[in-house]
């Protein structure tokens, strides 16, 4: 089997591809052939040595995967051989409130995706949607969950007929559309082109905001809302001010990721004024994954996919994913 390895901080040029022995499956534990990975913003941030979690030398990369099950270790029970699955990004964590004693993860202080065999306990494991490809599965264990909890994870959750509202187009606000849409929502999403805006209209955003033709487009969200503002919204750059500015009183705004050029100081006072409950997350437990997953199953939706590259080409994909013009998510695939 082959794995590509890094060492935090070593940049996309320091991924090198190593052949090893077959890992064979001790008890309770699960031998999946992975048959993609998909690449997320965390990826690049180990390699560039700014994760902020913990990250082991020489680590497999990639917290994303989807595969088949090739064998099982003694006490195994949930899971068969020739099953697909996809595993849970951080696998102790089963359910309820994250903690301390979940923050290893796959691709940082465990190894991850990126590579033709991995071993993973059975408990951090889901099935894949029958009818998703690998390439579709792949996608969905870090931005999907990430905006599954964004949307459902407070004990409140968005409902039919209230207000969403997303910022940008990367993949954890394409997911937050889709199942904001599938939950029933009306959805407002910001973005930076014609093009992505209309792109976001196909996918079902009900309204589309150019926040470089309209800058303040929090207000234009208040506009759009009788100025109620939104019900919800999903913040994946930081700009916490305009998303205060932006919700409706007492409601929700998940803050689940932050671009240092995008992030300025929030004025205590529009915190306080606006009422509203900021939650910040990152993914989500397996029981999350697994209700995620029974709603992609239900209404059929579909990851977007914006390029596969062959396993061995993943510093080209590495590459493309880092230039900031795909829209969906990037792919590392390894077919058989």
């Amino acid at each position: 089997m082959r794995s590509y390895h890094v060492d935090s901080g070593a940049e996309i040029d320091g991924l090198a591809i190593r052949e090893h022995a077959d890992p064979v499956p001790g008890p309770g534990q699960v031998l999946v052939a992975i048959r993609a990975a998909a690449l997320s913003y965390r990826d690049l941030m180990v390699l560039r040595g700014d994760y902020v979690l913990p990250v082991k030398p020489d680590v497999v990369p990639v917290a994303d995967g989807a595969g088949e099950v090739v064998a099982v270790g003694p006490g195994v029970t949930a899971v068969r051989v020739g099953e697909r699955v996809a595993g849970t990004v951080f696998p102790s964590w089963q359910d309820g409130p994250f903690g301390i004693q979940h923050l290893p993860q796959l691709g940082g202080s465990l190894d991850g995706m990126l590579t033709e065999l991995a071993l993973i306990d059975e408990t951090a494991l889901v099935p894949v949607p029958e009818h998703l490809s690998f390439d579709e599965a792949a996608a969905l264990p870090c931005a999907a969950v990430t905006a599954w909890n964004a949307l459902t994870g407070d004990g409140d959750g968005l409902r039919p007929g209230q207000t969403l509202l997303t910022l940008g187009s990367g993949g954890v606000s394409l997911f937050a559309l889709q199942l904001g849409k599938a939950l029933g929502a009306r959805v407002i999403a910001t973005t930076s082109s014609p093009a992505k805006a209309q792109r976001l209209a196909e996918l079902g955003a009900d309204e589309v905001i150019d926040y470089k033709a309209i800058p303040d487009w929090a207000s234009r969200v208040r506009e759009l809302t009788d100025s109620q503002g939104a019900d919800r919204v999903v913040d994946v750059a930081g700009l916490l001010e305009q998303s205060l500015k932006a919700v409706r009183v007492a409601g929700h705004v998940a803050c689940v990721g932050f671009l240092a050029e995008t992030a300025p100081p929030i004025d205590p006072r529009i915190l306080f004024g606006s009422g509203a409950t900021v939650r910040a997350l990152a993914v989500g437990s397996r029981t999350q994954f697994l209700a995620m997953n029974r709603l992609v199953e239900q209404k059929r939706i579909r990851p977007v996919i914006d390029r596969a590259f062959p396993f061995d080409k993943a510093p080209e994909a590495f590459r493309y994913y880092a230039s900031g013009s795909v829209f969906g998510k990037v792919i590392i695939s390894n077919r058989v």
